[in-house]
């Protein structure tokens, strides 16, 4: 064939991609891994992954806050109007959430309410409404899994570095430059003969946390796009490099994530495969509580930590700051010094929803947790058996949140990695009212297809076997 002639069936395939395009039909499968990122979303990935922190007058920024404090207000108000879909209860809930907040800390700390409900805003409400406004679609969502992962390939040269060395490249070159800061550096106590890497996060928790979230996005997203080997190798890039972190936290994410793979791997021809697992739990929290000495609560803290010192430390930030709690159960604490034993001097709660609770009080909780549960609840009970391509989505989505949700009760989060946290929350909702495509197909039975089916695979509560939970 000529240079430059296009044969007649390449014409007609070409006409045939266009008219799905126009009609907003899905691309298939195969070109999902070619789709783009919106550049508001690559924007503020591109923040995180370089931490750069600036004085912009009397305010302290970073490359996150700025990138949110432009797009928060007309997201909010593209939101009100519809241009996002229809309003759900969850953004009531979360606008709610942040207002309780506002309120408990103009009653806690009137002097701060301005700057601190600011900056929680920002990264909240900004972080949340970056992911609900720009992942609308199953391209969206797919270019966003991509990006993860290549984020962590990315990372992962700078982490070896730091975990030999101590220090964090990125930061040290983006202190050299003038007029720019970075993150703080922290040093942590060794593990295992290693550095703990905190890469272009402030703590090592964060760094886990952040790679954490990729892994059901490397080895499950992208089942039927990319190869079994491909999919693999990215998840063991992924593994190795949250682990670099050596932080309980982050493991405690990634070993969850696998043994719900493991589990759907194994149980996929039982339809009621998730009830029989939450009457697993149910049972052994039961059995516990019965034969242990110690409740169920410290027993699972004694293996969610690398020390027995770091478990009984935690249980005890988490009896005090429940003590807090009750003691100041409408506006919580705020900002102020919580109440604790003279010896425990540490200020730090290593807990993202107990530190929630004592600031803003037990309301602020509810509607926080209230929204979160919702979202992941709707998601969970949609009618995807016609659409495997959801069905795959759902699930990587929904892991990983459920190993977060635990992950969250040992660790704290903020700054970047709390706007990025929310903003992966806000990036899933879409899969609430999106509606699957009847043109959707299955992956090819192939190599890949060795570890599965995805169709019949799934249900929803036991209802049909064609359903997901």
């Amino acid at each position: 064939m000529r240079a430059g002639v296009i044969s007649p069936e390449r014409h007609r395939q070409f006409e045939r991609r266009g008219s799905k395009a126009k009609s907003g039909d899905p691309l298939p499968d195969a070109d999902l891994f070619k789709a783009k990122l919106p550049k508001p979303v690559f924007i503020m990935m591109l923040a995180i992954l370089v931490p750069v922190a600036f004085h912009l007058g009397p305010l302290a920024l970073t490359g996150v806050r700025l990138v949110l404090l432009v797009a928060v207000l007309p997201l909010l108000y593209r939101l009100f109007t519809g241009q996002y879909g229809r309003m759900l209860l969850i953004d009531w809930l979360f606008i709610a959430h942040f207002l309780w907040a506002a309120l408990a800390l103009a009653v806690n700390n009137p002097d701060r309410v301005i700057q601190q409900a600011g900056s929680v805003g920002i990264e909240f409400l900004g972080g949340y409404m970056m992911g609900r406004a720009y992942i609308r679609t199953r391209e969206d969502f797919a270019a966003l899994a991509k990006a993860l992962v290549w984020s962590v390939v990315f990372l992962l040269p700078f982490a070896l570095v730091e975990a030999k060395t101590g220090t964090p490249p990125l930061a040290m070159l983006i202190n050299k430059l003038p007029g720019l800061s970075s993150i703080t550096l922290v040093y942590a106590e060794p593990r295992l003969g290693l550095e703990r890497v905190q890469g272009s996060f402030n703590h090592p928790i964060l760094f886990g946390l952040y790679v954490s979230v990729s892994f059901p996005f490397a080895f499950v997203a992208f089942k039927g796009i990319r190869s079994r080997l491909w999919r693999v190798v990215m998840a063991g890039i992924v593994l190795f490099t949250g682990a670099l972190a050596l932080s309980s936290g982050a493991l405690l994410a990634l070993l969850l994530q696998i043994g719900l793979i493991a589990w759907y791997q194994t149980f996929k021809g039982i339809e009621w495969r998730w009830w029989l697992l939450i009457g697993l739990f149910a049972l052994s929290y039961v059995a516990i509580d019965l034969l242990s000495n110690r409740t169920p609560i410290r027993v699972f803290m004694s293996y969610a930590t690398f020390s027995a010192h770091t478990a009984y430390w935690r249980m005890l930030i988490f009896e005090w700051g429940m003590h807090n709690v009750w003691s100041n159960p409408i506006f919580g604490i705020g900002l102020n010094d919580w109440v604790r034993p003279a010896w425990m001097h540490t200020p730090s709660v290593d807990n993202f929803w107990l530190l929630t609770t004592m600031r803003y009080g037990i309301p602020g909780f509810l509607l926080l947790a209230t929204g979160y549960g919702l979202g992941l609840a709707q998601i969970m009970r949609r009618d995807f058996s016609q659409d495997p391509r959801l069905l795959v989505f759902r699930r990587a989505w929904v892991f990983t949140f459920v190993g977060l949700s635990f992950t969250l009760c040992t660790v704290h989060v903020w700054d970047s990695v709390y706007a990025f946290v929310f903003f992966m929350f806000g990036a899933g909702l879409w899969m609430i009212d999106t509606k699957p495509s009847a043109q959707a197909k299955a992956p090819r039975p192939s190599r890949d297809a060795s570890t599965g089916s995805l169709g019949a695979a799934y249900s929803r509560f036991g209802q049909s076997r064609k359903r997901d939970a």
